[in-house]
């Protein structure tokens, strides 16, 4: 019999598929239970933009008409939005299909990339796919000021003549972790500028103001900066996969032409566009996300819950204990959460952030399970 996992480029022979949050209907089909609320893949619990909405029906009786593949009138209004120029954005199936165009297109067998332990899992699944070599730099200590988070220092101490990308998240998921301007910025300026850095900005929008930290402003100071984006966390697409990275021209026109045609579709793309121009909608999801963030962290200082402060839609706690019995016991109270131990964190969940009455629901089950 032929063995056609050994046919496979060695990368992908040593890779583990990604495990998505579980469904609700899964969830439904396993136990037979119904009222299940999911706080486990960091979406918005306000669904979407209204103006997404309105786009998307006014849009379907397009559908048997390939999409515009530049997506012309998406890259203007993220143009206006950015102050940049539509040559410099490369339109993505989610910000992840960007990040695996930036290791398709600048990573061989040869060379290396760096990111933080505790980060992403499509940063090494990308890399390891090319046959790349990967280093996970261990994320600063749990005492630290910014506990599992991007050791910067260490990273830069990494860099060798053959990497070719840094991936760096603020804030981080799973951990929610975040690095000031003054911090990211001066780690910039020391990455040499024949090394891609790649800041993901995935969940940006939930960062308090006065904390923000907008890598767009630095693009025209460094050349070798990407700035990647999505629509589906502060703005609701999640269902529809669309995402974005920002960069000087030149990198724009290597990932453009790897890109696959049409890799956005045509209600996907009417949908971003409308929601770019919904501020108050937005402003509602990051109010929505404080004052639930805000029972989240209340209800694990009460339970005497270890978590990292986070700037994200999302809160990382420690159980202290191996997280999987408890992870089940929420499951059958009809609560799904995102167990972290293929991060290396199996005393951890990750539980995203809802509306009041589903923090509200979650702090009972919290309760009963580990009061």
């Amino acid at each position: 019999m032929t063995d056609f996992k050994k046919m496979a480029v060695p990368g992908v022979q040593k890779l583990s598929p990604y495990i998505p949050g579980k469904p609700i209907s899964e969830l439904e089909r396993e136990l037979g239970i119904d009222n299940i609320i999911k706080l486990a893949s960091n979406e918005n619990p306000l669904g979407p933009s209204p103006l997404a909405m309105q786009a998307i029906e006014q849009e379907m009786s397009e559908l048997a008409l390939y999409p515009d593949g530049n997506g012309f009138a998406l890259k203007k209004a993220l143009a206006k939005k950015h102050g940049v120029s539509m040559d410099c954005i490369t339109l993505g199936n989610g910000s992840n299909d960007v990040l695996v165009l930036l290791a398709e297109a600048y990573l061989t067998p040869e060379h290396n990339a760096i990111y933080s332990q505790y980060s992403f899992a499509v940063y090494p699944i990308a890399i390891q796919a090319v046959g790349a070599q990967h280093q996970m730099i261990p994320a600063t200590p749990w005492d630290a000021e910014q506990p599992l988070g991007c050791d910067l220092p260490a990273m830069l101490a990494a860099i060798n003549d053959q990497t070719r990308l840094i991936f760096v998240a603020n804030p981080n998921n799973p951990t929610g972790s975040f690095l000031s301007k003054t911090q990211l910025h001066d780690f910039i300026k020391q990455v040499p500028a024949d090394v891609i850095v790649v800041l993901d900005e995935a969940y940006l929008e939930y960062s308090p103001l006065e904390e923000r930290v907008d890598g767009t402003e630095w693009l025209k100071e460094f050349d070798n900066l990407v700035i990647t984006r999505t629509f589906s966390k502060a703005y609701g697409l999640a269902g529809f996969r669309v995402g974005y990275c920002l960069s000087n021209p030149d990198i724009a026109n290597v990932l453009n032409r790897i890109r696959q045609p049409f890799n956005v579709n045509s209600l996907a793309l009417a949908a971003a566009t409308a929601a770019l121009n919904d501020e108050a909608f937005l402003q509602r999801s990051m109010a929505v996300n404080a004052a639930g963030m805000r029972m989240l962290e209340a209800a694990c200082e009460q339970l005497g819950l270890r978590y990292v402060p986070s700037r994200g839609n999302f809160l990382l706690v420690d159980f202290a204990r191996d997280a999987m019995p408890i992870y089940q016991h929420m499951l059958e109270l009809g609560v799904i959460t995102r167990p972290v131990a293929n991060y290396g964190l199996p005393n951890c969940l990750r539980i995203t952030i809802g509306t009041e009455a589903e923090m509200q629901r979650l702090v009972q089950v919290m309760q009963q399970v580990c009061g």
